[in-house]
């Protein structure tokens, strides 16, 4: 069942100019308690709500769409391990691997226990780990590792670059961490233009080790290191490790099977931070804080699966969410960091959210009649405030806003924090009530620019805070919106863990490839051939 199916969402339907017209200016002033009714806290993190654009009422109408589409099956079903990925015929269990202070986690497709195998990982990535961090690892050349670089691209590198800028402030500062994903040459080029080839370990992360552009960087890194040891093929195994499950490709790469680290089908690309794709994470803050980032993620794993509805935090954000997508029009949401360290965490979330749910038919193959995944977007504040905040105050779009903060900075350098907390509080409260043309006018401006300077205020804002940005209090946060994704496609009636839709670009593409060097005919569209001829053109012409 979908939501639009149930009687709840017929009701709230029906209330649709109520909601349109609520007024957070006057839901405060008629229940001075109205924010402590609405924040819930687990996991190491805090949600206040109540600045969004529902009454009880509402929430209540909401929980219960939750209910009729049986949502609380629905997650249960993740967590039992049934192959609810099922255009692929997999399981879904991300959770399991962070899964460390329960029992058994089956698969029911074959009715086996994965956990031995997840710890059996995490026990070789944490000695593997120790050995680069102590200095035991080391190059060809006899030097220890100072640069480790990892080479993937989308859950292969969005997840561990966004988690090893997250939490530096834990990270071993000898060691730096860098990421290389676009096959674009000028990334590769200008990652390792400082670095010694001596000093550098390459992790290759590529479940088949086919990736287009993760094995073009990877390759033009073997070229690398390989010229600057004249083509002495030990250098490979010296200076490269795999996170794969292809081991005749590993080999035939050159890299020692017994540094391959493997991951499984159960796992999208887009969850396998906790996995062995998260090893450069585990090299740069090491495999205890490494497991505190797995506890967070399991605190917040227990508390989706357990909490009622009411008192539940990625229900709560994932049916405001729905509200604001599905009956009130609004085509993106905004994640809004006070925290530089969690400045890639916006991008992190668009893979996340719009490759799961970005779907156009539902799970009986029917072109669905309601919007599914919003447009994802943000950038840290205060940053952001001198960007397109004037948007978000006075533009005619509705775009409702998660802000994240902590309570307590890693750099307490003056009154930075103060100030960036002042701006974080203040944001909220100037988008929900805005300020009145009389407010205006009060403050003496000219009547020719009450208009200018009116702020209609209304505009919807979760505000989740921390104390402070720990390995548990990351890894809570990611479980948080990974479980706010199962809930909207669970409720859109949508196949949140495939992706289908980045296939077929990829196969176009290999089809070009060879098109772009040759004098081959074209037989593609108009458009298409003219942009192959002007690129073969323009290599065959010599470089001014």
């Amino acid at each position: 069942m979908n939501f639009t199916e149930t009687k709840a969402w017929a009701e709230l339907e029906r209330n649709v100019g109520k909601i349109r017209g609520f007024s957070l200016r006057d839901a405060f002033a008629a229940d001075p308690a109205r924010a402590e009714k609405m924040t819930i806290d687990a996991a190491g993190w805090t949600l206040d709500y109540s600045k969004n654009l529902v009454d009880a009422e509402t929430m209540a109408a909401l929980r219960a769409v939750a209910e009729e589409c049986g949502l609380k099956d629905k997650i249960e079903a993740m967590f039992s391990g049934e192959h609810i990925n099922e255009t692929e015929d997999r399981a879904v269990l991300h959770v399991a691997l962070r899964a460390l202070s329960g029992g058994a986690v089956v698969d029911q497709g074959d009715g086996k226990d994965v956990m031995p195998g997840v710890r059996e990982v995490l026990d070789k990535m944490a000695a593997f780990a120790e050995q680069v961090r102590s200095g035991a690892w080391k190059g060809l050349s006899g030097k220890p590792v100072r640069n480790v670089v990892n080479i993937g691209i989308g859950g292969s590198d969005l997840g561990p670059c966004m988690a090893a800028i997250a939490l530096a402030p834990y990270s071993q500062r000898s060691i730096r961490t860098a990421f290389v994903s676009n096959v674009d040459a000028t990334h590769f080029a200008e990652t390792v233009r400082d670095m010694d080839p001596e000093e550098t370990l390459f992790l290759v992360a590529s479940k088949t080790f086919t990736t287009l552009e993760t094995m073009d960087n990877a390759n033009t890194a073997r070229e690398w290191i390989l010229a600057h040891y004249e083509g002495d093929a030990a250098a490979v195994a010296k200076h490269f490790v795999a996170i794969s499950t292809a081991a005749d490709e590993v080999a035939k790469f050159g890299i020692d099977t017994a540094n391959m680290f493997g991951f499984w089908n159960w796992v999208g690309g887009r969850y396998s931070l906790p996995s062995a794709i998260g090893l450069s994470l585990m090299i740069a803050i090491g495999p205890d804080r490494f497991r505190e980032m797995l506890g967070g993620y399991e605190a917040m794993d227990r508390h989706f699966r357990t909490a009622p509805f009411e008192k539940n935090l990625p229900v709560t954000l994932g049916l405001l969410g729905i509200l604001y997508n599905n009956l009130l029009g609004a085509q993106s949401h905004a994640v809004l960091p006070y925290d530089q360290y969690l400045a890639r965490f916006p991008a992190y979330l668009q893979q996340l959210d719009m490759e799961s749910n970005g779907k156009s038919v539902d799970k009986q193959g029917r072109r669905v009649s309601w919007q599914t995944g919003p447009i994802v977007w943000g950038e840290p504040g205060t940053n952001g405030q001198h960007a397109f905040y004037q948007l978000l105050h006075q533009g005619t779009k509705l775009v409702p806003a998660d802000f994240i903060g902590f309570l307590r900075s890693h750099n307490p350098l003056g009154a930075h924090h103060v100030h960036l907390m002042a701006n974080f509080i203040a944001q909220t409260e100037a988008l929900a009530f805005g300020k009145t043309a009389d407010e205006v006018r009060a403050e003496g401006a000219p009547e020719a620019l009450v208009p200018h300077k009116t702020f209609e205020g209304n505009r919807p804002t979760n505000t989740l805070v921390a104390d402070e940005l720990t390995p548990a209090t990351f890894g809570a946060l990611v479980a948080l919106y990974e479980h706010k994704v199962f809930v909207q496609g669970a409720l859109w009636d949508v196949f949140s863990f495939d992706q289908w839709g980045v296939q077929l670009g990829k196969v176009l593409a290999k089809k070009i490839i060879p098109e772009l060097t040759s004098g081959s005919a074209l037989a593609h569209d108009s458009s298409t051939n003219a942009l192959i001829a002007r690129f073969r053109a323009a290599n065959a012409a010599p470089r001014a």
